[in-house]
């Protein structure tokens, strides 16, 4: 038996559970039962692109988690993953044939939302769908925080660095068209200098004080005019690390580690600089996709039992719902059992192995079945 046709037991029972930690994370933070679209352009949110109802060369257009599951059920769905500042499509113009069921009556366009080739089905600098048939190589998928593109981890122009999980990556095109992000990259991004340029900071901040030393060693007392001056308008962070002149290689993709975003300067020239290249959110802390995640964690342990991956059973008679929840649960812990075993033996477990597996239960499913009549 080839190496490639066996399966590590302890990986398929931790990848069962971080699949749907992963999904509760995403759709958690996002209402399963009633279309966003009232909400106007939400901050983040899930979205999927369906590809049944948009007519060849169509328009690209975004639904909401609840309008995939209420209005475009069974359809072929692109997952997005998520975006920010969308207001849900579903219904408006752009699909000729289709009405949203839970919000009918919509404007025709919402003129602020932003497409890519993402909402075709394509991503990264390739132009591939994902997952890629024709792409025998295995590799992770990262989304830029500014243009929201996802991007193979070999096509960023740099080597991935670990714990990319906790970082945010901004891809070389957005770079360059956002210069100032460079000088920010040479202090703040993942290489270490980040402490070297507060350590700086806080050693001129050390030394900036209510009185001077003149060249005597005498106390200076500064007028106070001038302080008032100079509290009214609080310096430019980002003219201070361009004093610095720390440089480094404006190419590839950059990584930013966690809570970069309030190192950014917040002056006004600043903001107004930011608002113009359509970048404020790089302000806000609580707009990177963690933020995001961790809010929906938060939901799901509000709501325990509320399962919105489970949404679909809704259009169900309340036996069938049970029937099939039941059917699953014991499913699942026979699954779990089986492959305990394994566990227990030290054995891999096989692609002939499951399907043993699978073949007994639609053998005891229609025993089971049998025994009904």
């Amino acid at each position: 038996m080839s190496e490639e046709q066996t399966v590590s037991l302890i990986d398929i029972l931790e990848e069962d559970e971080e699949l749907e930690e992963e999904a509760s994370a995403v759709l958690a933070g996002s209402d399963s039962d009633h279309c966003s679209y009232p909400q106007g352009y939400v901050k983040r949110q899930a979205l999927y692109a369906c590809n049944s109802c948009r007519p060849k060369g169509g328009e690209a257009a975004g639904v909401c988690l609840a309008c995939s599951y209420k209005c475009h059920e069974g359809h072929d769905l692109f997952e997005l993953y998520t975006k920010r500042n969308f207001r849900c499509d579903c219904g408006n113009k752009k699909f000729t044939e289709l009405k949203c069921k839970l919000n009918p009556v919509k404007e025709e366009v919402n003129a602020l939302n932003k497409y890519s080739h993402n909402f075709s089905g394509l991503y990264c600098t390739c132009s591939r769908p994902y997952p890629d048939p024709d792409d025998q190589v295995e590799d992770e998928m990262i989304q830029c925080v500014v243009c929201e593109d996802w991007l193979h981890g070999r096509h960023l122009g740099r080597v991935v660095p670990d714990c990319v999980e906790l970082q945010e990556m901004i891809c070389e095109s957005c770079m360059n068209k956002n210069p100032f992000l460079w000088t920010y990259a040479a202090h703040l991004s993942v290489s270490g200098a980040a402490v070297q340029v507060k350590e700086e900071r806080d050693a001129e901040e050390s030394n900036t004080n209510l009185s001077t030393k003149d060249e005597k060693g005498a106390d200076v007392i500064e007028p106070s005019c001038k302080r008032s001056r100079e509290e009214a308008a609080p310096s430019c962070r980002l003219k201070e690390l361009r004093a610095i002149g720390q440089q480094r290689s404006q190419s590839g993709a950059v990584f930013w580690p966690s809570g970069w975003r309030s190192k950014l300067c917040s002056c006004s020239t600043c903001k107004d600089d930011l608002s113009g290249a359509d970048l404020s959110f790089l302000l806000d802390e609580s707009d990177t996709v963690l933020a995001y995640e961790n809010k929906g964690k938060t939901n799901e342990q509000r709501q325990p039992g509320h399962d919105p991956l489970m949404s679909a059973l809704d259009n169900l008679n309340h036996v069938q719902q049970l029937e099939i929840i039941h059917g699953y649960n014991d499913m699942k812990t026979e699954l779990k059992d089986f492959l305990q075993r394994f566990a227990e033996e030290g054995k891999v477990v096989t692609p002939d192995d499951i399907r043993q597996f699978f073949e007994q239960q639609s053998r005891k499913r229609r025993r089971d079945d049998a025994g009904c009549f």
